[in-house]
């Protein structure tokens, strides 16, 4: 049974975060999505043999693990854009760094971007403090709108969706070191975003209330 706080705080953030995805398109304002999702470098162990007429392609199971890397995808849903940041980690810094890029490259127009983004422990606008000098973090943070989805609530970010494109289109096989995947997901990238998808977002707060009524407290009077 979920606790009736937990319970509360989930149908906050998820309201909140629905409220921001009825908001008509503002080129002021862009509403900004932001995930990331790991993945495994693995080479082959030996050459694959490639398809011919009357047979397919032939893989060996054996494969040599090479480490891992970090991908950043922001996307702009009203728009159908979205970039991805390759690292070879996922730490505090190079969350900044991206936070800092999607400002300052992408948007450096924009009067504040509305940031939606799960609650991972990176996620935060302290970790700016940790990447850059305090006068910088301080006018990053002040260009941001943050909009944090519920715990257990990640479906609600809509980088999910280009995340799971992705992984079905170009991180569904063997990548064997950082500078592939660089170059796989710069071509993935493009080749996406030469003809835009927006996200037509149809789940809203009095659907929520509906379909989710289990998930709202008990109203506690006294």
């Amino acid at each position: 049974m979920i606790p009736p706080q937990a319970s509360a705080d989930f149908v906050c953030a998820m309201e909140d975060v629905l409220e921001v995805y009825t908001r008509p398109y503002d080129p002021t304002h862009p509403v900004v999505c932001l995930d990331e999702i790991g993945k495994q470098w693995v080479a082959e162990t030996r050459i694959p043999i490639p398809a011919e007429p009357g047979r397919p392609e032939r893989v060996d199971y054996e494969y040599e693990r090479r480490g891992t890397a970090n991908l950043f995808l922001t996307s702009e849903p009203l728009m159908g854009q979205r970039e991805v940041t390759v690292t070879e980690r996922r730490t505090a810094i190079d969350f900044a760094q991206v936070v800092h890029d999607l400002l300052e490259v992408r948007y450096p127009h924009a009067e504040r971007v509305v940031l939606v983004m799960d609650n991972l422990n990176t996620h935060k606008p302290a970790v700016l403090y940790q990447a850059f000098e305090p006068k910088v973090a301080r006018s990053l943070i002040d260009q941001l709108e943050i909009h944090h989805t519920p715990k257990h609530g990640g479906w609600l970010n809509m980088a999910e969706i280009e995340l799971s494109v992705l992984s079905r289109q170009c991180l569904d096989r063997r990548i064997p070191d950082l500078d592939t995947l660089t170059r796989e997901v710069i071509a993935w990238q493009q080749a996406r975003s030469a003809y835009p998808h927006p996200v037509n977002w149809r789940f809203t707060t009095p659907d929520a209330r509906i379909k989710l009524k289990r998930l709202y407290p008990s109203i506690q009077n006294g």
